[in-house]
């Protein structure tokens, strides 16, 4: 997107961040480094030299984000009041959480995550009803549940946090350990960034494409559950008994969550696009060839999958009922498409999203391998084993290199980069899913 000269003097022109903090910010800092403060105090003696670097350096990451993002201070009280309140109301004990009425029903880390499975749906179809009928009231109902969906995501992880360690201190450990916990991490970084690009260009037509990739997580969450019983808390596998995981493993999803928006943002534009040369019912048939194609090449898979890795039938109506989805949408499209093509952003900001999208991905994502190298030193005694996980991440980061490059310094635009950010989705995912699915390796302790 271009920036006219006078966007770019009165950039120049602003004050320092300093300079325009209030007495609401200050006070912000204050209670951070006050409940770091007493995180510290009371729960040294868990935690080893590293883990209080990481401590003070979340404090201030927090305190910076607050300031230069406002909406995130309003966030993080309401997740920690939440979570606060739900531990009191534990105590030591468990088993409040199956007698106690608000942990039962809303404040246990599986009731929050069920609430945030269902936000996040209802938020899904908000958007989308709110694109279709341009009703901006539909479209502020689906912010506000999109809102709601990441507190009590967050809620969730932080409870499950105190869980694990009222089962016992050994049990104990940062809910990121397994893809039912690193699922709700992703479902609420994406909606996250979502939410700080909607408030940025003051724009919500959007949000239906991009909630529609945290549905899916959503729905392979709820299968994960109750197929696998993956909601249970385990002890950690020695291999994870490490400070390494509490910083590689949130920054890999912040790239992940940077790919999914970015993939998801692509699919607006190629709609403008193709809606725009008259062919509507080609794209829809074009649509449905393309599904059926995802949907034979699952069952292929599937049918080849090595024995004793069972995909549950429950996953093949979760990856049906999604494809349906699709081309509903797909068709109220070539039936309206006029309608949806004044509703939608200008593709110049959809490309800056996706661009930036995929800039802060992939540099979370760089960081994440580096740390990953690290830790697989200090366990494995080597920094690279060429094991499948690690193979396919080094895909992962060339397939997004080659697109900023190519962006950046051969000046690629439009619907190329879009189709290659949509593909580049379908690879991160078998990184990061289907790598667990399909082959085994040192990080089979991740698998389904």
């Amino acid at each position: 997107m271009s920036v006219s000269s006078d966007t770019l003097e009165q950039m120049f022109k602003q004050p320092s961040l300093l300079k325009r903090l209030g007495w609401f910010d200050w006070l912000w800092a204050a209670l951070t480094a006050v409940g770091t403060i007493y995180a510290h105090t009371y729960y040294v003696d868990l935690m080893d030299a590293y883990e209080v670097g990481i401590l003070y350096g979340t404090a201030i990451s927090l305190i910076w984000l607050g300031w230069a993002w406002k909406p995130t201070r309003q966030l993080s009280l309401v997740i920690a009041m939440l979570s606060l309140f739900a531990i009191g109301l534990y105590g030591d004990d468990l088993a409040r959480g199956e007698t106690g009425f608000f942990l039962k029903f809303l404040l246990s880390s599986q009731s929050a995550i069920m609430w945030m499975s269902a936000l996040y749906v209802m938020a899904t179809f908000a958007y989308f009803f709110g694109m279709f009928a341009r009703s901006d009231f539909s479209n502020r109902v689906g912010s506000a549940l999109t809102w709601s969906a990441t507190a009590m995501g967050f809620t969730g992880l932080m409870v499950r946090w105190r869980e694990s360690y009222l089962i016992s201190h050994d049990v104990g450990h940062i809910p990121v350990s397994n893809l039912y916990e690193v699922f709700i991490l992703f479902a609420v970084i994406t909606a996250l960034m979502y939410l700080f690009y909607e408030g940025r260009y003051k724009n919500r037509q959007l949000g239906g494409f991009v909630l529609t990739v945290i549905s899916a997580a959503v729905a392979f969450l709820l299968w994960y559950a109750f197929a696998r019983g993956a909601h249970e808390i385990q002890p950690l596998v020695p291999a994870l008994q490490s400070y390494w995981m509490k910083i590689h493993v949130p920054a890999n999803f912040v790239g992940y969550g940077g790919f999914a928006l970015a993939a998801m943002v692509a699919i607006p534009m190629l709609v403008r696009i193709y809606a725009g040369s008259q062919n509507a019912r080609t794209v829809f048939w074009a649509s449905s060839g393309v599904m059926g194609v995802v949907v034979f090449g699952y069952q292929l898979l599937k049918a080849g999958t090595a024995t004793g890795i069972d995909v549950s039938v429950a996953l093949n109506a979760v990856l049906s009922g999604l494809i349906a989805f699709v081309l509903v949408a797909v068709a109220l499209w070539a039936l309206s498409r006029e309608r949806v093509l004044t509703t939608l952003p200008p593709n110049e900001l959809i490309e800056d999203v996706m661009y930036k999208a995929i800039a802060l991905g992939f540099a979370f994502f760089t960081v994440a391998t580096v740390l990953g190298a690290m830790w697989a030193a200090e366990a494995w005694g080597g920094y690279w084993s060429w094991d499948p996980k690690e193979t396919w991440a080094l895909i992962v980061w060339l397939n997004y290199a080659a697109w900023l490059h190519l962006r950046l310094a051969k000046g690629w635009r439009g619907r190329p980069l879009a189709w290659w950010s949509i593909v580049g989705l379908f690879i991160t995912l078998f990184a990061f899913i289907g790598v667990n699915m399909f082959l085994s390796g040192l990080h089979s302790y991740g698998s389904l």
